[in-house]
This record gives structure tokens, sequence and C-alpha cells, in this order.
């Protein structure tokens, strides 16, 4: 298998990977994000063997699928995070539940 064969694999695996962290968080799956994480911790060291130079174009768009995958990916667990703290701010009527504790003077 040539190099960039390899490197077209790797990332078709990286776009299967990021569509099950995707099922996973919208079902809220926590074994199945942990499998994802470490699915994706291994392809990211795959691919760092891999150069930028010399991108062949399906190369290339398989990336920019990646990417954009990614980054769906990244809006979805923001949007569960601010929804946690907005229910626990409710729960507990203050806000700032994650906020770093104020020092106080003495």
């Amino acid at each position: 298998m040539t190099m960039t064969a390899n490197l077209a694999d790797s990332l078709r695996q990286m776009l299967a990977v990021l569509d099950t962290e995707r099922q996973a968080l919208a079902a809220l799956d926590v074994d199945a994000l942990l499998l994802s994480t470490h699915d994706k911790d291994a392809l990211c060291a795959a691919l760092e063997t891999h150069g930028a130079v010399g991108l062949d174009p399906e190369c290339r768009t398989l990336v920019a699928a990646a990417r954009q995958k990614n980054e769906v990916n990244r809006k979805v667990r923001n949007l569960l995070a601010a929804n946690v703290a907005a229910r626990l701010d409710a729960l507990t009527a203050s806000a700032g539940t994650y906020a770093a504790p104020q020092a106080q003077r003495i």
C-alpha cells in the first residue's frame, strides 16, 4: 500500500470514528464516547507520521470532511456542557456553577 493510500485509509477511519462519536453524543453513551476518544487518539498518532506536503486531492477532501465533522462534534459537546451548566444553575438557584471561587480579603 502506498503512503497516500495509507493516509487516505486512516482519514476514512477517522471519518467513521467521528460519525461514531456524533452518535454517542446524541445518545449520551459514555462508553461509546470513551471508545471514540481512544480511537481518535490512536488515529491522530498514525496521522502524525504523514506530512502535510504533497496531499493529493482525495486526501485534501478527506481532511476537509474530517475537520468539518470534528467541528460539528465540538459544537454538540459545547451545547451539551452548556445545557448541563444551565440545569445545575437552575437547581442551585445561582449562576456560575463552574465559576472559579473568588478570593476572600482578610
